[in-house]
């Protein structure tokens, strides 16, 4: 095999973000015996000597020019599969400008194709299917990267999403960072087919039971308890809610609702004012495992200072979308974007009426940051440690995470308190939410109010079955209706903190939100 100059591959130049030192040709790699000295950008001739932007590593010398007319053999793959099959390599020459070319006429490791006699993957035999990375998938399934075609071969295969942003090729479908992200246009507002909601939420993959790709395997509405079915009006595919609230990603999102899923003016289901509420008529029991994991077992959780929820016995106006997927196997968390919405802002916040939204993940997840032992992904942990459960009453002690509002009295007809870290009221225009209501605590108070975009994340095992229930309801009573917007669904290779947090489009001043905690 003849000598190779091996580079990280972005338009056939090493690209790296920091400065490198003199360069040692006459170095050692004692403590990096799986590196070349000579040719490695990253440990140009000493272990841990990084070449700067643009440069190369030429017989173990930073060097970012050239002489025009010099040339350098080249090989852009990994090195123990030159010269394997049909993998060869080729030319680097140095242009007019002093700068080298790409590695031209060089043939890389590529997906085996099976039954054909070829060594597409350069690996010294043809048409093997074996699964040397132990990740689930031969060569012969699509497995692009079993062995030594990249440098994790184990989180490479057909069950794994494309995560954005790595150029590495993660699912084999012959595309880099390639993510699918718009999987929503045309889908029907009042649609009963709860696979529509998951695509609305940016899931956009479909699986079977049976497959090893991810995606959405099957999915359902219901009322809390599982069973039943909710109001038609209660969900809703939207472009738009309101005036101002667009989708963060995609085309449209998922809009789940106590009452009617509509803002004025919008059909399919029409809008009915949030305040006067729609009363559909319908009850159920709350989740069981979630409700049996509460401290005390059975009663409703509420923030902290607030007093208990009034006649917690049954859901009302309940509706619940759940959602079987299969994770991607190289996934570790997903996350999704909310704002959540109440008519119960600003009279009823911190009160025994407490409209709730949950989000219930089932997973085989054992490890560190641990899932909610009850499940419920919708809570927020303040820097004391208090948690607060996705809701109305997160107006309550200045968490923050609570912004589409008014600044000015809360809980009048609750716990009297104040709330400071209101930011806005955009995400309420046109909602119906943004409705005048003076008098309701103060002169100026809006007839509901929200939390602005936030994220939810929870952790998971590739490759597993998870399970996801959303679910919101009235409690006490069927009056003063609450909503959710769901979209922005994303998974990640890295493990998440689970919980819910402030969206990266709705920040507030940290320095402000703290002063309101202490004060």
């Amino acid at each position: 095999m003849r000598s190779t100059l091996s580079i990280i591959p972005a338009f056939g130049l090493a690209i790296v973000l920091f400065a490198c030192g003199p360069s040692n040709p006459g170095g050692n790699n004692e403590d990096c015996p799986d590196k070349d000295l000579t040719q490695d950008v990253m440990n140009c001739g000493a272990c841990g000597n990084v070449c700067g932007i643009g440069e190369l590593c030429v017989r173990g010398d930073c060097s970012g020019t050239c002489d025009p007319g010099d040339s350098l053999e080249c090989y852009d793959g990994n090195p123990v599969t030159e010269d394997v099959g049909p993998c060869r390599g080729g030319t680097r020459n140095c242009l007019p400008s002093g700068q080298w070319s790409g590695c031209l006429g060089q043939i890389l490791p590529s997906q085996e194709v099976c039954g054909n006699g070829i060594d597409e993957n350069c690996t010294g035999v043809a048409d093997e299917n074996t699964d040397a990375d132990m990740d689930g998938f031969t060569t012969c399934d699509g497995d692009c990267c079993d062995s030594v075609e990249c440098a994790q071969p184990g989180l490479v295969n057909p069950g794994a999403f494309d995560a954005a942003g790595n150029t590495v090729d993660d699912d084999c479908d012959g595309m880099v960072d390639n993510t699918q992200t718009v999987c929503d246009m045309g889908l029907v507002s009042g649609s009963t087919n709860a696979v529509d909601y998951a695509k609305a939420m940016d899931i956009c993959q479909t699986a079977t039971e049976v497959s090893r790709r991810w995606g959405v395997i099957d999915g359902r509405f219901s009322m809390t308890n599982g069973m039943g079915t909710p109001a038609v009006p209660s969900h809703a595919i939207r472009t738009i809610f309101g005036s101002g609230l667009m989708p963060q990603a995609g085309m449209g999102f998922t809009l789940l609702s106590s009452g009617n899923a509509a803002s004025p003016g919008q059909t399919n289901p029409v809008h009915v004012d949030f305040t006067t509420s729609a009363q559909h008529g319908l009850s159920s029991p709350f989740p069981a495992d979630w409700l049996a994991a509460q401290s005390p077992p059975g009663q409703l959780p509420n923030a902290m200072g607030c007093p208990p929820i009034m006649g917690g016995t049954a859901a009302e106006d309940p509706v619940m979308l759940t959602l079987r997927i299969r994770a991607p196997s190289n996934a570790k968390s997903f996350s999704f974007s909310s704002n959540f919405y109440s008519a119960e802002y600003p009279e009823w916040v911190c009160s025994e009426y407490n409209d709730f939204f949950v989000v219930l993940l089932d997973s085989a997840w054992a490890g560190q940051p641990a899932n909610p032992t009850d499940k419920n992904l919708a809570f927020y942990r303040n820097p004391a440690g208090n948690i607060y459960p996705v809701g109305v009453n997160l107006a309550h002690g200045n968490t923050g995470l609570f912004t589409q509002c008014v600044n000015g009295r809360t809980g009048c007809l609750g716990t009297s308190g104040m709330i400071s870290t209101c930011t806005s009221t955009s995400h309420l225009t046109g909602t119906g939410f943004d409705r005048s209501s003076p008098g309701s605590c103060d002169s100026n108070s809006l007839s509901g109010g929200g939390t602005g975009w936030l994220q939810t994340s929870g952790n998971v095992v590739g490759g597993e079955i998870i399970t996801l229930r959303i679910a919101l309801w009235d409690t006490s009573d069927q009056r003063l209706d609450s909503l959710v917007v769901l979209d922005n669904f994303q998974w990640s290779v890295d493990v998440s903190d689970p919980g819910t947090v402030i969206g990266k489009y709705n920040r507030v001043d940290p320095a402000a939100v703290e002063a309101a905690l202490i004060h």
